[in-house]
């Protein structure tokens, strides 16, 4: 029997699932930023990374569907197999840091995402061919060893001028073969069973109504009255990991 403790949890994950994937169908990220510190009390710090990734290939998916006429399939070919080079060394480094580590670098990285974010909104960057394949690459870098990493995909997707829902899709295209190449790499190391890939897809169907509800939103209201209240949590949520990596 299911404890009402364990209930809750289930309800949590779910619910900042939702909206989670509401921002992130707005924004193109979010979901992996917020999920981490739910999950860092229920799976283990470890263990948060790959089932996040199994979770956000669903998430991912749900985007391309909702958005499916505008993905801009010429970026898609142009980045994804840079992406997925760097998501394939991230991961193979991810599979051997100590769980401390682990920590200090995801919660250093949720830190850092709130004055990175500001402080791309404030400048207006411009790349060409060459700067959208190198910022896939660390992009995938990045995205191989930790969570929430699709704001710097963003930030050099708009630079290369896409922007509204093609961003999204375009965004989310990349993200899915990133997903499915970090529960390949997860699995084969043994982090990933099937148990946690069940409760990384059920996750991921908590986004579904997620990306309809963002569709809406863009269709109608201008969406910013999230930004201060997810960049709260976002810190929160980095310094929770921090703590629970160096006293567990």
């Amino acid at each position: 029997m299911i404890e009402t403790s364990e209930i809750g949890a289930i309800l949590a994950v779910a619910a900042v699932t939702f909206v989670g994937s509401v921002i992130g169908g707005v924004t193109g990220y979010g979901t992996g930023l917020l999920l981490p510190p739910v999950l860092a009390p229920i799976v283990g710090i470890v263990l948060i990374v790959p089932l996040i990734s199994t979770a956000m290939v669903l998430t991912n998916a749900s985007r391309i569907w909702v958005y499916r006429q505008s993905v801009d399939w010429a970026t898609v070919r142009l980045t994804a197999p840079f992406a997925l080079i760097g998501t394939g060394i991230g991961a193979s480094v991810y599979v051997h840091l100590p769980e401390t580590v682990i920590a200090l670098v995801l919660g250093g990285f949720l830190l850092l995402a709130v004055p990175i974010q500001r402080f791309c909104e404030k400048r207006n960057f411009v790349v060409g061919r060459k700067g959208l394949v190198a910022g896939a690459f660390g992009y995938g870098l990045l995205a191989g060893g930790m969570s929430g990493t699709g704001l710097f995909f963003i930030v050099a997707l708009r630079a290369a001028g896409i922007g509204g829902a093609a961003l999204i899709s375009t965004d989310a295209s990349v993200a899915v073969l990133l997903g499915l190449l970090k529960m390949i790499v997860f699995t084969a190391s043994g982090l990933l069973d099937g148990a946690l890939i069940l409760a990384g897809l059920a996750i991921g169907l908590c986004a579904f109504p997620g990306a309809f509800v963002a569709r809406a939103i863009m269709a109608r209201l201008p969406f910013r009255f999230h930004g201060r209240i997810m960049e709260i949590v976002i810190v929160f949520g980095g310094l929770s990991i921090i703590w629970k990596g160096l006293f567990p």
